[in-house]
Protein backbone atom coordinates (compact mmCIF):
# COMPACT_ATOMS: atom_id res chain seq x y z
CA UNK A 1 0.00 0.00 0.00
CA UNK A 2 1.60 3.37 -1.31
CA UNK A 3 0.12 7.18 -0.85
CA UNK A 4 -3.21 5.86 -0.34
CA UNK A 5 -3.45 3.47 -2.66
CA UNK A 6 -3.16 -0.42 -3.41
CA UNK A 7 -2.01 -2.48 -5.98
CA UNK A 8 -4.01 -5.32 -7.40
CA UNK A 9 -2.36 -7.99 -9.20
CA UNK A 10 -2.51 -11.13 -10.85
CA UNK A 11 -0.31 -13.54 -11.91
CA UNK A 12 -0.55 -15.91 -15.54
CA UNK A 13 1.97 -18.34 -15.65
CA UNK A 14 3.43 -20.98 -18.04
CA UNK A 15 5.13 -24.26 -17.27
CA UNK A 16 6.20 -26.39 -19.78
CA UNK A 17 5.03 -30.20 -19.04
CA UNK A 18 7.56 -32.64 -18.46
CA UNK A 19 7.11 -34.86 -21.70
CA UNK A 20 9.63 -36.19 -24.17
CA UNK A 21 7.41 -35.24 -26.98
CA UNK A 22 5.73 -32.56 -27.97
CA UNK A 23 1.64 -32.03 -27.50
CA UNK A 24 0.67 -33.13 -30.68
CA UNK A 25 3.00 -34.37 -32.45
CA UNK A 26 6.84 -37.14 -31.92
CA UNK A 27 9.05 -34.36 -31.91
CA UNK A 28 11.47 -34.12 -29.09
CA UNK A 29 11.04 -31.41 -26.76
CA UNK A 30 14.44 -31.69 -25.51
CA UNK A 31 16.36 -28.27 -24.81
CA UNK A 32 19.58 -27.07 -26.54
CA UNK A 33 19.57 -28.70 -29.49
CA UNK A 34 20.97 -27.37 -32.95
CA UNK A 35 18.10 -24.92 -34.14
CA UNK A 36 15.12 -26.22 -36.02
CA UNK A 37 15.91 -29.57 -35.37
CA UNK A 38 13.23 -30.97 -33.57
CA UNK A 39 10.34 -30.02 -36.51
CA UNK A 40 7.75 -31.98 -38.24
CA UNK A 41 5.29 -31.11 -40.60
CA UNK A 42 2.68 -31.28 -37.43
CA UNK A 43 4.87 -28.34 -35.49
CA UNK A 44 5.52 -26.31 -38.31
CA UNK A 45 2.05 -25.85 -38.93
CA UNK A 46 2.52 -27.49 -42.80
CA UNK A 47 -0.94 -28.02 -44.82
CA UNK A 48 -3.37 -31.54 -44.53
CA UNK A 49 -0.82 -32.44 -41.17
CA UNK A 50 -3.50 -33.31 -38.11
CA UNK A 51 -2.56 -33.09 -34.33
CA UNK A 52 -2.74 -36.16 -32.23
CA UNK A 53 -2.91 -35.26 -28.33
CA UNK A 54 -0.22 -36.33 -26.22
CA UNK A 55 -1.88 -38.42 -23.40
CA UNK A 56 0.99 -37.87 -21.31
CA UNK A 57 0.69 -34.38 -20.92
CA UNK A 58 -2.96 -34.33 -20.10
CA UNK A 59 -2.03 -36.92 -17.35
CA UNK A 60 0.80 -34.11 -15.93
CA UNK A 61 -1.80 -31.11 -16.68
CA UNK A 62 -4.35 -32.90 -14.56
CA UNK A 63 -1.32 -33.84 -12.14
CA UNK A 64 -0.86 -30.18 -11.71
CA UNK A 65 -4.25 -29.46 -11.44
CA UNK A 66 -4.89 -31.73 -8.10
CA UNK A 67 -1.49 -30.28 -6.53
CA UNK A 68 -2.98 -26.57 -7.16
CA UNK A 69 -6.17 -28.00 -5.32
CA UNK A 70 -7.90 -26.88 -8.26
CA UNK A 71 -11.36 -28.48 -9.51
CA UNK A 72 -10.67 -30.90 -12.91
CA UNK A 73 -13.34 -30.00 -15.67
CA UNK A 74 -14.49 -33.44 -16.84
CA UNK A 75 -14.82 -32.12 -20.30
CA UNK A 76 -12.73 -29.55 -21.42
CA UNK A 77 -12.04 -27.69 -25.43
CA UNK A 78 -9.36 -27.08 -27.89
CA UNK A 79 -9.64 -23.48 -29.28
CA UNK A 80 -7.34 -22.22 -31.49
CA UNK A 81 -5.94 -18.47 -30.55
CA UNK A 82 -5.78 -16.50 -33.55
CA UNK A 83 -2.95 -14.17 -34.28
CA UNK A 84 -0.22 -13.66 -36.62
CA UNK A 85 3.44 -13.34 -35.60
CA UNK A 86 6.69 -14.96 -37.39
CA UNK A 87 7.02 -17.95 -34.79
CA UNK A 88 3.36 -19.15 -34.73
CA UNK A 89 3.28 -20.88 -38.65
CA UNK A 90 -0.13 -21.93 -38.23
CA UNK A 91 -1.29 -18.46 -37.88
CA UNK A 92 -2.86 -19.52 -34.80
CA UNK A 93 -1.93 -21.37 -31.02
CA UNK A 94 -3.97 -24.47 -30.12
CA UNK A 95 -5.29 -23.44 -26.57
CA UNK A 96 -8.01 -23.45 -24.26
CA UNK A 97 -10.28 -20.62 -23.43
CA UNK A 98 -14.17 -20.91 -22.17
CA UNK A 99 -13.77 -24.48 -21.06
CA UNK A 100 -10.37 -24.81 -19.55
CA UNK A 101 -8.97 -28.05 -17.50
CA UNK A 102 -9.52 -26.93 -14.46
CA UNK A 103 -10.71 -24.51 -12.21
CA UNK A 104 -11.19 -23.03 -8.83
CA UNK A 105 -7.91 -23.54 -6.87
CA UNK A 106 -5.60 -21.84 -4.55
CA UNK A 107 -2.00 -21.57 -3.40
CA UNK A 108 -1.49 -20.43 0.17
CA UNK A 109 1.00 -18.10 0.95
CA UNK A 110 2.84 -16.69 4.19
CA UNK A 111 4.13 -13.22 4.40
CA UNK A 112 5.22 -11.49 7.43
CA UNK A 113 4.00 -14.50 9.48
CA UNK A 114 0.19 -13.62 7.54
CA UNK A 115 -1.52 -16.56 6.03
CA UNK A 116 -3.18 -16.03 2.97
CA UNK A 117 -5.11 -17.98 0.33
CA UNK A 118 -4.31 -16.40 -3.52
CA UNK A 119 -6.71 -18.10 -5.61
CA UNK A 120 -6.51 -19.60 -9.33
CA UNK A 121 -8.94 -19.22 -11.65
CA UNK A 122 -8.24 -21.57 -14.46
CA UNK A 123 -5.40 -23.80 -15.48
CA UNK A 124 -5.48 -24.67 -19.19
CA UNK A 125 -3.28 -26.56 -21.72
CA UNK A 126 -2.25 -25.12 -24.73
CA UNK A 127 1.08 -25.59 -27.07
CA UNK A 128 4.21 -23.01 -27.31
CA UNK A 129 4.78 -20.90 -29.90
CA UNK A 130 8.51 -20.99 -31.56
CA UNK A 131 11.21 -18.55 -30.54
CA UNK A 132 12.00 -15.47 -32.41
CA UNK A 133 15.90 -14.45 -32.17
CA UNK A 134 17.13 -11.08 -33.07
CA UNK A 135 20.36 -9.68 -33.81
CA UNK A 136 21.86 -6.52 -34.98
CA UNK A 137 19.48 -4.33 -32.86
CA UNK A 138 19.08 -1.48 -32.68
CA UNK A 139 21.50 -1.23 -35.87
CA UNK A 140 19.05 -0.35 -39.78
CA UNK A 141 21.09 -3.96 -40.32
CA UNK A 142 19.10 -6.73 -38.13
CA UNK A 143 18.50 -9.84 -38.54
CA UNK A 144 15.46 -12.32 -36.98
CA UNK A 145 16.04 -15.55 -36.99
CA UNK A 146 13.30 -18.42 -36.30
CA UNK A 147 13.87 -21.25 -34.75
CA UNK A 148 10.80 -23.51 -34.25
CA UNK A 149 11.95 -26.23 -31.88
CA UNK A 150 9.77 -24.69 -28.92
CA UNK A 151 7.24 -24.44 -31.29
CA UNK A 152 4.54 -27.27 -29.99
CA UNK A 153 6.16 -27.64 -26.60
CA UNK A 154 2.88 -28.92 -24.38
CA UNK A 155 2.69 -26.01 -21.47
CA UNK A 156 -0.02 -25.16 -18.99
CA UNK A 157 -0.93 -22.03 -18.42
CA UNK A 158 -1.76 -20.81 -14.35
CA UNK A 159 -3.85 -18.16 -14.23
CA UNK A 160 -4.57 -16.41 -10.61
CA UNK A 161 -6.88 -14.54 -9.37
CA UNK A 162 -6.37 -10.81 -9.06
CA UNK A 163 -5.97 -11.59 -5.14
CA UNK A 164 -2.16 -10.73 -4.83
CA UNK A 165 -1.76 -7.53 -3.28
CA UNK A 166 1.95 -6.59 -3.01
CA UNK A 167 5.58 -7.82 -4.99
CA UNK A 168 6.27 -9.58 -1.80
CA UNK A 169 3.24 -11.62 -1.88
CA UNK A 170 3.47 -12.34 -5.57
CA UNK A 171 7.21 -13.39 -4.83
CA UNK A 172 6.12 -16.06 -2.02
CA UNK A 173 3.38 -17.08 -4.90
CA UNK A 174 5.41 -17.92 -7.34
CA UNK A 175 8.14 -19.42 -5.08
CA UNK A 176 5.22 -21.85 -3.58
CA UNK A 177 4.12 -22.49 -7.46
CA UNK A 178 7.43 -23.62 -8.40
CA UNK A 179 8.11 -25.86 -5.97
CA UNK A 180 4.74 -27.62 -5.93
CA UNK A 181 5.22 -28.41 -9.61
CA UNK A 182 9.03 -29.46 -8.92
CA UNK A 183 7.47 -31.64 -6.14
CA UNK A 184 4.70 -33.39 -8.38
CA UNK A 185 7.32 -33.98 -11.57
CA UNK A 186 5.20 -31.61 -13.71
CA UNK A 187 7.83 -28.78 -14.72
CA UNK A 188 11.60 -28.62 -13.72
CA UNK A 189 10.68 -24.60 -12.68
CA UNK A 190 14.02 -23.71 -15.04
CA UNK A 191 13.15 -19.94 -15.85
CA UNK A 192 15.98 -19.10 -17.71
CA UNK A 193 15.71 -21.97 -20.15
CA UNK A 194 12.13 -21.10 -20.34
CA UNK A 195 9.98 -23.71 -18.91
CA UNK A 196 9.02 -22.05 -16.36
CA UNK A 197 7.65 -18.10 -17.56
CA UNK A 198 5.71 -15.45 -15.66
CA UNK A 199 3.36 -12.58 -17.00
CA UNK A 200 2.26 -10.02 -14.32
CA UNK A 201 -1.30 -7.99 -14.78
CA UNK A 202 -0.50 -4.73 -12.17
CA UNK A 203 -3.30 -2.24 -11.43
CA UNK A 204 -3.80 0.54 -8.28
CA UNK A 205 -6.69 1.62 -7.19
CA UNK A 206 -7.60 3.94 -4.28
CA UNK A 207 -7.92 2.49 -0.76
CA UNK A 208 -11.19 1.53 -0.04
CA UNK A 209 -12.70 1.21 -3.60
CA UNK A 210 -13.85 -1.95 -5.60
CA UNK A 211 -13.63 -0.88 -9.07
CA UNK A 212 -10.35 -2.20 -10.27
CA UNK A 213 -8.20 0.29 -11.65
CA UNK A 214 -6.54 -0.10 -15.64
CA UNK A 215 -4.30 -3.24 -15.84
CA UNK A 216 -0.86 -3.27 -17.51
CA UNK A 217 0.40 -6.30 -18.14
CA UNK A 218 4.40 -7.67 -17.20
CA UNK A 219 5.57 -10.24 -19.62
CA UNK A 220 8.69 -12.61 -20.11
CA UNK A 221 9.81 -11.85 -16.49
CA UNK A 222 12.84 -14.56 -15.85
CA UNK A 223 13.17 -14.55 -12.23
CA UNK A 224 11.47 -14.02 -9.36
CA UNK A 225 13.74 -11.20 -8.00
CA UNK A 226 12.94 -9.45 -11.14
CA UNK A 227 9.34 -9.84 -11.36
CA UNK A 228 9.31 -8.41 -7.90
CA UNK A 229 11.41 -5.44 -8.76
CA UNK A 230 9.17 -4.92 -12.00
CA UNK A 231 5.59 -5.32 -10.33
CA UNK A 232 7.21 -2.28 -7.27
CA UNK A 233 8.39 -0.19 -10.33
CA UNK A 234 5.10 -0.51 -12.23
CA UNK A 235 3.23 0.39 -8.93
CA UNK A 236 4.96 3.20 -8.41
CA UNK A 237 4.52 4.78 -12.11
CA UNK A 238 1.06 3.90 -12.41
CA UNK A 239 0.12 6.28 -8.71
CA UNK A 240 3.00 9.11 -10.19
CA UNK A 241 0.37 9.07 -13.66
CA UNK A 242 -2.79 9.12 -11.48
CA UNK A 243 -1.49 11.79 -9.42
CA UNK A 244 -0.57 13.61 -12.03
CA UNK A 245 -3.87 14.08 -13.21
CA UNK A 246 -3.86 11.29 -16.55
CA UNK A 247 -5.02 8.39 -16.99
CA UNK A 248 -2.81 4.48 -16.98
CA UNK A 249 -3.36 3.06 -20.39
CA UNK A 250 -3.94 -0.43 -21.28
CA UNK A 251 -1.09 -2.15 -22.62
CA UNK A 252 1.86 -4.33 -22.79
CA UNK A 253 5.47 -3.80 -21.43
CA UNK A 254 8.28 -5.90 -20.62
CA UNK A 255 11.43 -5.29 -17.66
CA UNK A 256 14.58 -3.84 -18.95
CA UNK A 257 16.55 -5.73 -16.14
CA UNK A 258 19.66 -3.00 -16.82
CA UNK A 259 17.75 -0.06 -16.63
CA UNK A 260 15.33 -1.65 -14.02
CA UNK A 261 12.42 0.40 -15.21
CA UNK A 262 9.15 -0.97 -17.59
CA UNK A 263 9.31 0.11 -20.77
CA UNK A 264 5.86 0.21 -23.25
CA UNK A 265 5.73 -3.22 -25.95
CA UNK A 266 2.16 -2.69 -27.41
CA UNK A 267 -1.39 -2.38 -26.61
CA UNK A 268 -2.79 -5.00 -24.52
CA UNK A 269 -4.70 -7.15 -26.60
CA UNK A 270 -8.72 -7.93 -25.72
CA UNK A 271 -9.95 -11.76 -25.71
CA UNK A 272 -11.87 -10.33 -29.12
CA UNK A 273 -8.92 -9.68 -30.61
CA UNK A 274 -7.68 -13.68 -30.54
CA UNK A 275 -11.00 -14.43 -32.21
CA UNK A 276 -10.71 -17.47 -30.39
CA UNK A 277 -13.55 -20.68 -31.84
CA UNK A 278 -13.14 -24.03 -31.11
CA UNK A 279 -10.66 -26.21 -32.97
CA UNK A 280 -12.36 -28.81 -35.77
CA UNK A 281 -9.41 -30.92 -36.11
CA UNK A 282 -9.83 -31.79 -31.86
CA UNK A 283 -12.52 -33.52 -30.53
CA UNK A 284 -13.81 -32.34 -26.56
CA UNK A 285 -11.05 -33.39 -23.46
CA UNK A 286 -13.22 -36.00 -21.92
CA UNK A 287 -11.44 -37.13 -18.83
CA UNK A 288 -13.71 -39.93 -16.74
CA UNK A 289 -13.62 -39.98 -12.81
CA UNK A 290 -11.43 -42.92 -12.99
CA UNK A 291 -8.75 -41.32 -14.58
CA UNK A 292 -8.91 -38.38 -12.30
CA UNK A 293 -8.67 -41.04 -9.44
CA UNK A 294 -5.72 -43.07 -10.59
CA UNK A 295 -3.44 -39.05 -10.81
CA UNK A 296 -4.71 -38.36 -7.52
CA UNK A 297 -3.70 -41.82 -6.03
CA UNK A 298 -0.05 -41.42 -7.52
CA UNK A 299 0.26 -37.92 -5.86
CA UNK A 300 3.20 -37.20 -3.62
CA UNK A 301 2.95 -35.42 -0.55
CA UNK A 302 3.03 -32.29 -1.35
CA UNK A 303 5.38 -29.47 0.11
CA UNK A 304 3.27 -27.35 2.68
CA UNK A 305 1.97 -31.08 3.85
CA UNK A 306 5.53 -32.04 3.99
CA UNK A 307 6.95 -28.62 6.23
CA UNK A 308 3.80 -29.19 8.73
CA UNK A 309 4.52 -33.69 9.70
CA UNK A 310 7.87 -32.57 9.69
CA UNK A 311 7.08 -29.97 12.70
CA UNK A 312 4.91 -33.03 14.41
CA UNK A 313 6.64 -35.98 13.75
CA UNK A 314 9.99 -34.75 14.01
CA UNK A 315 9.70 -31.95 16.82
CA UNK A 316 11.79 -29.57 14.21
CA UNK A 317 10.90 -26.03 14.28
CA UNK A 318 9.28 -24.22 11.48
CA UNK A 319 12.43 -22.57 9.99
CA UNK A 320 13.99 -26.16 9.76
CA UNK A 321 11.24 -27.65 8.80
CA UNK A 322 11.12 -25.37 5.85
CA UNK A 323 14.67 -25.46 4.56
CA UNK A 324 14.72 -29.32 4.64
CA UNK A 325 11.17 -29.56 2.48
CA UNK A 326 12.30 -27.18 -0.34
CA UNK A 327 12.69 -29.63 -2.36
CA UNK A 328 11.37 -33.14 -2.73
CA UNK A 329 14.75 -34.82 -2.64
CA UNK A 330 15.94 -32.94 0.43
CA UNK A 331 13.29 -33.66 2.62
CA UNK A 332 13.46 -37.39 1.20
CA UNK A 333 17.18 -37.29 2.20
CA UNK A 334 16.34 -35.95 5.53
CA UNK A 335 13.48 -38.29 6.40
CA UNK A 336 15.38 -41.78 5.75
CA UNK A 337 18.63 -40.25 7.62
CA UNK A 338 16.58 -39.29 10.17
CA UNK A 339 14.55 -42.96 10.26
CA UNK A 340 18.22 -44.77 10.15
CA UNK A 341 19.72 -42.84 12.69
CA UNK A 342 16.68 -42.26 14.91
CA UNK A 343 18.26 -38.81 15.58
CA UNK A 344 16.27 -36.37 13.53
CA UNK A 345 17.67 -32.98 15.42
CA UNK A 346 21.11 -34.42 14.42
CA UNK A 347 20.25 -35.40 10.98
CA UNK A 348 18.47 -31.86 10.64
CA UNK A 349 21.87 -29.74 11.80
CA UNK A 350 24.11 -31.64 9.89
CA UNK A 351 22.22 -31.40 6.53
CA UNK A 352 21.24 -27.72 7.27
CA UNK A 353 24.71 -27.21 8.27
CA UNK A 354 27.78 -28.94 6.69
CA UNK A 355 25.94 -31.12 3.89
CA UNK A 356 24.02 -27.87 2.47
CA UNK A 357 27.37 -25.81 2.50
CA UNK A 358 29.43 -28.37 0.85
CA UNK A 359 26.46 -28.61 -2.08
CA UNK A 360 26.65 -24.62 -2.50
CA UNK A 361 30.11 -24.70 -2.98
CA UNK A 362 29.72 -27.52 -5.28
CA UNK A 363 26.60 -25.77 -7.18
CA UNK A 364 24.72 -29.21 -6.42
CA UNK A 365 21.24 -29.35 -7.70
CA UNK A 366 18.84 -29.82 -3.93
CA UNK A 367 16.33 -31.20 -6.80
CA UNK A 368 18.70 -34.58 -7.71
CA UNK A 369 20.97 -35.70 -4.68
CA UNK A 370 21.25 -39.26 -6.53
CA UNK A 371 24.86 -37.89 -7.69
CA UNK A 372 25.45 -36.75 -3.86
CA UNK A 373 28.90 -38.24 -2.33
CA UNK A 374 27.19 -38.99 0.70
CA UNK A 375 24.40 -40.93 1.23
CA UNK A 376 21.85 -41.00 4.01
CA UNK A 377 23.16 -43.87 5.51
CA UNK A 378 26.77 -42.62 5.37
CA UNK A 379 25.12 -39.71 7.76
CA UNK A 380 23.11 -41.99 9.75
CA UNK A 381 26.45 -44.08 10.67
CA UNK A 382 28.40 -41.00 11.55
CA UNK A 383 25.57 -39.59 13.76
CA UNK A 384 25.17 -43.18 15.27
CA UNK A 385 29.33 -43.07 15.84
CA UNK A 386 28.59 -39.59 17.65
CA UNK A 387 26.07 -40.35 19.97
CA UNK A 388 28.36 -43.75 21.06
CA UNK A 389 30.92 -41.75 21.46
CA UNK A 390 33.27 -43.70 19.41
CA UNK A 391 34.00 -39.99 17.70
CA UNK A 392 33.90 -36.72 18.99
CA UNK A 393 31.39 -33.62 17.76
CA UNK A 394 34.64 -32.07 16.70
CA UNK A 395 36.21 -35.48 14.39
CA UNK A 396 32.92 -35.83 12.83
CA UNK A 397 33.26 -32.66 10.95
CA UNK A 398 36.89 -34.13 9.94
CA UNK A 399 35.09 -36.62 9.06
CA UNK A 400 31.84 -34.98 7.01
CA UNK A 401 34.30 -33.51 5.16
CA UNK A 402 35.85 -36.19 3.97
CA UNK A 403 32.75 -37.97 3.54
CA UNK A 404 31.68 -35.30 0.82
CA UNK A 405 35.24 -35.22 -0.42
CA UNK A 406 35.63 -39.26 -1.32
CA UNK A 407 32.47 -40.79 -0.96
CA UNK A 408 33.56 -43.21 1.34
CA UNK A 409 32.03 -44.69 4.71
CA UNK A 410 32.52 -42.84 8.02
CA UNK A 411 33.67 -46.18 9.58
CA UNK A 412 36.25 -46.35 6.34
CA UNK A 413 37.77 -42.86 6.82
CA UNK A 414 37.79 -43.23 11.10
CA UNK A 415 39.80 -46.91 10.50
CA UNK A 416 42.33 -45.05 7.58
CA UNK A 417 43.15 -42.02 9.48
CA UNK A 418 43.18 -43.61 13.16
CA UNK A 419 40.06 -41.40 14.37
CA UNK A 420 38.53 -42.98 16.64
CA UNK A 421 38.06 -41.28 20.14
CA UNK A 422 39.90 -41.85 23.28
CA UNK A 423 38.07 -42.94 25.52
CA UNK A 424 40.34 -45.36 27.99
CA UNK A 425 40.11 -43.13 31.32
CA UNK A 426 44.07 -44.41 32.51
CA UNK A 427 45.22 -43.15 28.84
CA UNK A 428 43.62 -39.95 29.25
CA UNK A 429 45.17 -39.57 32.88
CA UNK A 430 48.66 -39.95 31.71
CA UNK A 431 48.05 -37.45 29.13
CA UNK A 432 46.16 -34.87 31.55
CA UNK A 433 49.44 -35.09 34.19
CA UNK A 434 51.61 -34.85 31.72
CA UNK A 435 49.78 -31.58 30.36
CA UNK A 436 49.57 -30.05 34.02
CA UNK A 437 53.37 -31.06 34.81
CA UNK A 438 54.22 -29.24 31.52
CA UNK A 439 52.22 -25.95 32.80
CA UNK A 440 52.69 -25.40 36.54
CA UNK A 441 51.69 -21.86 36.58
CA UNK A 442 48.77 -21.86 35.50
CA UNK A 443 47.63 -24.80 37.41
CA UNK A 444 48.99 -23.14 40.19
CA UNK A 445 46.40 -19.86 39.60
CA UNK A 446 43.54 -22.51 38.90
CA UNK A 447 44.26 -23.77 42.52
CA UNK A 448 44.68 -20.51 43.82
CA UNK A 449 40.91 -19.72 42.69
CA UNK A 450 41.27 -18.48 39.00
CA UNK A 451 39.31 -21.39 37.38
CA UNK A 452 38.55 -19.58 34.19
CA UNK A 453 41.71 -21.23 32.70
CA UNK A 454 39.98 -24.39 32.79
CA UNK A 455 39.44 -24.23 29.45
CA UNK A 456 43.09 -23.21 28.43
CA UNK A 457 43.88 -27.24 29.93
CA UNK A 458 40.79 -28.47 28.28
CA UNK A 459 42.31 -27.43 24.46
CA UNK A 460 46.24 -28.13 25.79
CA UNK A 461 44.72 -31.93 26.18
CA UNK A 462 42.49 -31.72 23.04
CA UNK A 463 45.81 -30.82 21.43
CA UNK A 464 47.64 -33.62 22.85
CA UNK A 465 45.28 -36.20 21.55
CA UNK A 466 44.70 -34.63 18.02
CA UNK A 467 40.97 -33.69 19.02
CA UNK A 468 40.51 -37.88 19.57
CA UNK A 469 39.62 -37.50 23.50
CA UNK A 470 36.53 -37.81 25.14
CA UNK A 471 35.73 -34.48 25.88
CA UNK A 472 33.25 -35.29 29.38
CA UNK A 473 36.22 -37.68 30.26
CA UNK A 474 38.85 -35.25 30.04
CA UNK A 475 36.70 -32.19 31.90
CA UNK A 476 36.20 -35.38 35.03
CA UNK A 477 40.26 -36.19 35.01
CA UNK A 478 41.24 -32.34 34.61
CA UNK A 479 38.75 -31.17 37.66
CA UNK A 480 40.13 -33.65 39.57
CA UNK A 481 43.57 -33.84 38.97
CA UNK A 482 43.71 -29.78 39.12
CA UNK A 483 42.16 -29.73 42.75
CA UNK A 484 45.30 -31.66 43.66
Amino acid sequence: MTRNYEAVIGLECHAQLLTNSKLFCSCSTKFGDAPNMNTCPVCLGLPGALPVLNRVAVALAVRAALGLNCRVNAESQWARKNYFYPDLPKGYQISQYDRPLAQHGFIEISVEGIIKKIGIQRIHMEEDAGKSLHEGFPDSSRYTYLDFNRSGVPLIEIVSEPDIRSSAEAHDYLRRLKEILEYIDVNDGNMEEGSLRCDANVSVRKVGEQKFGTRTELKNINSFRFVQKAIDFEIKRQIDVLEAGRRVVQETRLWNADEERTVSMRSKEEAHDYRYFPDPDLPLLALDPESIKQVAHSMPELPEARRKRFVQEYALSEYDAGVLATTRALAEFFEETAKLSGQPKSAANWIMGDLLRFYKDRNTDLKDLSTSPVKPKMLADMISLVEKRTISGKIAKMVMEEMCLTAKAPQAIIEEKGLLQISNIDEIEKIVSRVIEENPKPAEQYRQGKTGNFGFFVGQVMKATGGRANPQTVNEVLKKRLAG
